[in-house]
């Protein structure tokens, strides 16, 4: 049974505003009462987690913290309704214990060191318990504050009404534009045989490649059609303290399609780097990983053009795609053309009450050193894929005048690390019309898009209640995929330039996805 300091639950927690007070979170277990601290008097009051159900009867009596209620006009009874009634930005799944969230490590680390986790401790949780536990608060529908702290082992946290509700507003603006855009966008049509499997079986291998830039050989992950290839490539580069294996899932899908996909280990930022730090045994990761990531993948597509990597026997390097999440998706983009700059983190980062601040900010901050290093782009990628992009402050706007590859942006409604108004839509409303795309995926956050290898049968697949995370994007980025081949050398952005995707067929049933021009996202969003 594996445990991992700075808990899942306490993790989770923290990110809402809540205070785990207890010393060690122990599973089954369920959290008993609540420290509310109160607005304007900071007045903290113990209440059973049951009363939360009926804020009204909780108000209703002759309570101190009724009393206040009444002197401020109520303000306390909308708050508790906003705090932990309304819907929150998670879904099901979403810290699966297979899968993890990397993002959530690193974010709860720099919100403990700058003081803002009021009693906070490290805590110990067995990650299948907390997996259960957020599944059993999306029962019924979607998950609260409430179901959450229903499910959750504990006994006491504490609540900071205030901020909490000023984090909750601030993160729902930050997603205000692109529900618009999903209510009146007309979602793309799903065709459930671009889901399923092509007509190759894959074989994965895994190999190493010595690269200049690294002290060892990047591990690299491969899917192949078993047969004969298309002699056609995708890299997949993954986010901050993730690995390939979140990924496997779109690339069995494009390889049984013919494609080669590669899935290298950056191995500053990977899982392991992750082990080591919290283990006290290696440093954060390092501003130069900003650097080194798209030179791991540009050593790929040079070992296989140079024929120093058995098995790409015919794999073509000159027109390749590059698809990444998060993180991965930075590196996609600087491969791109993209140009960082450091400007615009000098201006932000250091302002903790910036009403725009995103919790991305955490990781794009953090390159501030480096962020003006020049541009890395390789002219071999011809399109790339950027899912959950944290661009919003280390892209300045004049970022896109070098991107020389043609771009889709993927970004999700329900994403609370990675706001999709300020880091997806903003910056691709102010790029000019060059044949890039933006698709909107309503209920997507920045874990549930993902991919990990497929470990349940079709059958249970179908009868879970989860999405299928494999199936949600895999349609999508395989169209995209094969539309950047098929137009050849109109592949690259220009005006004018053929669309890559095609009318239809390639969105999802459960999750509606709607495409977005940059004429629509400009017309919705002030610069």
């Amino acid at each position: 049974m594996s445990h991992r300091r700075l808990g899942w639950a306490a993790g989770l927690a923290a990110l809402l505003g809540v205070g785990v007070l207890d010393g060690v979170i122990r599973a089954g277990q369920a959290v008993e009462q609540v420290e509310l601290v109160a607005p304007f008097s900071n007045a903290i009051y113990t209440i059973r987690v049951a009363e939360l159900a009926n804020t009204q009867t909780l108000l209703g009596g002759t309570s101190d913290l009724a009393e206040l209620d009444r002197a401020l006009n109520g303000a306390i009874g909308k708050q508790l309704i906003e705090v932990f009634h309304k819907p929150l930005p998670l879904s099901a799944g979403a810290f699966d214990k297979d899968s993890g969230s990397p993002l959530l490590q690193q974010v709860l680390l720099v919100l403990a060191q700058l003081g803002e986790l009021d009693g906070l401790r490290t805590n110990q949780m067995d990650t299948t318990a907390l997996a259960k536990a957020v599944d059993q608060a999306a029962v019924g529908g979607q998950i609260t504050m409430l179901s959450l702290l229903q499910a959750l082992p504990g006994k006491t946290v504490r609540v900071d009404l205030p901020k909490v509700v000023k984090a909750l507003t601030r993160n729902a603006q930050q997603r205000l534009v692109t529900n618009k855009l999903l209510t009146t966008g007309v979602p793309i049509s799903a065709d459930p045989s671009l889901a399923k499997p092509g007509p190759s079986a894959v074989v994965r291998r895994e190999l190493g490649l010595a690269v200049g830039h690294r002290p060892a050989p990047l591990t690299l992950v491969v899917l192949q059609p078993e047969g004969k290839s298309n002699g056609r490539l995708v890299v997949i580069s993954h986010g901050l303290w993730d690995s390939p294996t979140s990924f496997e899932g779109w690339a069995r899908q494009l390889a049984s399609y013919g494609y080669t996909v590669v899935l290298p280990v950056h191995p500053g930022s990977d899982q392991e780097q992750q082990r080591a730090m919290l283990a006290g045994e290696a440093p954060p990761p390092t501003p130069e990983e900003l650097r080194l990531r798209p030179m791991d993948v540009s050593a790929v597509l040079d070992g296989i053009a140079a024929g120093t990597l058995a098995g790409f026997q015919g794999t073509q390097v000159q027109s390749t795609v590059v698809v990444g999440h998060s993180w991965g998706a930075i590196t996609a983009l600087q491969l791109a053309g993209g140009r960082s700059s450091s400007g615009p983190l000098r201006q932000n980062c250091g302002d903790l009450l910036n009403p725009e601040r995103t919790l991305s900010w955490i990781l794009q901050c953090s390159f501030v050193s480096t962020a003006d290093a020049p541009p890395q782009p390789d002219l071999r990628v011809k399109s790339v894929v950027a899912v959950s992009p944290p661009i919003g402050l280390l892209f300045s706007p004049d970022a896109v005048q070098g991107i020389q590859a043609r771009v889709l942006l993927v970004s999700g409604s329900h994403d609370w690390v990675v706001p999709p108004d300020p880091e997806a839509l903003l910056p691709f409303a102010l790029s000019p019309a060059l044949g890039h795309r933006l698709v909107l995926v309503k209920g997507g956050d920045h874990f549930n898009m993902r991919a990990p290898a497929q470990t349940s049968s079709p059958a249970e697949a179908a009868s879970s209640v989860k999405p299928n995370a494999t199936a949600l994007l895999s349609p999508l980025i395989l169209a995209w995929v094969n539309g950047t081949f098929a137009a050849g050398i109109q592949a690259l952005p220009a005006a004018g330039a053929p669309s890559l995707l095609p009318p239809s067929g390639w969105g999802s049933a459960v999750m509606p996805m709607v495409d977005v021009t940059v004429k629509q996202a400009a017309g919705v969003v002030a610069p």
